[in-house]
């Protein structure tokens, strides 16, 4: 069975997927939550960092032909950017680090 193919696979990242646009959906209000919400907002997008890391993890250590292309191709489209992806997960905590130095501005 194929990467890909893996039942497990795909609900993660169906979920991640859900996950993501449900946070960046409730992000564009950030600006108006009280600093409770802002804490459980800094902390929902620690949490799902830290699930897309291993994800991509798992992406890295496959044998899968398909798995490994994913790799490179999101190496190569960050690369267009001039990151690679362990750049990109610092600049990801570099900003959650800077919006809890924010909370109580």
């Amino acid at each position: 069975m194929s990467f890909f193919e893996s039942e497990i696979v795909q609900e993660e990242a169906k979920k991640l997927f859900t996950d993501y646009q449900n946070l960046m959906q409730l992000g564009s209000d950030y600006g108006k939550f009280d600093r409770e919400g802002k804490v459980m907002f800094i902390d929902t997008m620690e949490n799902l960092m830290e699930r897309y890391k291993v994800f991509m993890k798992r992406f890295e250590l496959s044998e899968d032909f398909q798995a490994k292309m994913t790799v490179e191709q999101l190496k190569t489209q960050l690369s267009q950017f001039g990151i690679t992806p362990d750049q990109m997960f610092d600049q990801m905590n570099k900003t959650l680090v800077r919006m809890k130095s924010e909370l109580d501005k």
